[in-house]
């Protein structure tokens, strides 16, 4: 008996997983929270619009990328009404095809404002990209492409990102007097404004 229990105690115990983790480990990752996004998606872009560009605007920080066919920049805020305005009389980008934002909570800067150029002489697409934290301001392109006059009040309604000098910058698909901004990440998707639907539809919330 005693030297079938020296037997027992000399087995190895079952072998571990690859990389040293421990069963509950794929379960407790499963809970993760999600990591941050990381930096731009693409390949370095060069050519003779980005040269020009930094030519025209010495010292302002322009990177320059390209995603699967398409090329972008990111501009600093302070840039965004000079720069497009040299982009629509030198370069042509003669229509501003869409105005957006996005929301990346874990960032710094938590919001991109981004900005999708076509310019029918070159027949050419051009992205920008403009970081923006929270509670940031950034100036109207309305001047430039009169089609952002409700494109970005789409932007504030649903993000609540201001636009300095907008002619008229209030809610476009919301109630003015809606509370908070569906499109943020911290807005949950079955989130309502309780008190408005209450108040103006005289129902309970339907969440």
């Amino acid at each position: 008996m005693a030297d079938e229990k020296k037997d027992e105690q000399a087995k190895p115990s079952p072998a571990a997983p690859a990389g040293g983790a421990s069963k509950e480990a794929p379960a407790k990752a499963a809970h993760a929270a999600p990591a941050a996004p990381a930096g731009p998606a693409g390949e370095p872009w060069s050519g003779e619009l980005v040269d020009a560009l930094r030519k025209a605007f010495p010292g302002v920080s322009i990177e320059a990328f390209t995603f699967r066919g398409q090329n972008y920049l990111i501009l600093p805020k302070e840039n965004i009404l000079p720069v497009t305005k040299h982009l629509k009389s030198e370069y042509n980008f003669n229509m501003l095809a869409d105005l957006t934002a996005v929301d990346y909570p874990k960032r710094e800067k938590r919001f991109e404002v981004i900005y999708e150029l076509y310019s029918f002489p070159r027949n050419e697409r051009l992205r920008l990209k403009v970081p923006l934290g929270d509670g940031e301001t950034i100036e109207s392109v309305v001047p430039v492409w009169g089609a952002a006059n409700w494109l970005e009040r789409e932007v504030f309604d649903m993000f609540g990102i201001r636009f300095e000098h907008h002619p008229n910058l209030r809610r476009i698909l919301l109630p003015d007097e809606w509370q908070g901004h569906p499109l943020r990440k911290d807005y949950g998707i079955l989130q309502q404004d309780t008190r408005w639907v209450q108040e103006n539809l005289h129902i309970e919330s339907g969440q």
